[in-house]
């Protein structure tokens, strides 16, 4: 995990990149900030230390989690189950620079 920074407005947004094993998450503040990041495993245990960890940032806005539809299906259905708004984002989406 990285170091742990206070959200400057209160309120943050998660991102979460999916995988088979783990996950990976990082908390922003509603100007763009990254505040840390952290690993968690892919089963309720990590989802719950998810929640308990990013809860601690401040208000969250929402969670943007990649792959809801493979890997990322139980993470978003957790959090939904749990109060919080799960936004679904694409998978491989190329910017300009990388092509």
């Amino acid at each position: 995990m990285d170091q742990l920074e206070p959200a400057r407005s209160g309120h943050v947004v998660m991102g979460v990149d999916t995988h088979k094993h783990v996950h990976v998450a990082a908390v922003m503040d509603s100007v763009g900030g990254i505040l840390a990041s952290l690993t968690i495993s892919t089963d309720r245990a990590g989802f719950r230390q998810l929640l308990e960890w990013a809860t601690g940032f401040g208000r969250i806005i929402a969670f943007g989690i990649e792959g809801t539809g493979s890997y990322g299906a139980a993470l978003t259905s957790f959090i939904r189950r749990n109060g919080h708004k799960g936004l679904i984002t694409k998978r491989g989406v190329v910017g300009p620079a990388r092509r």
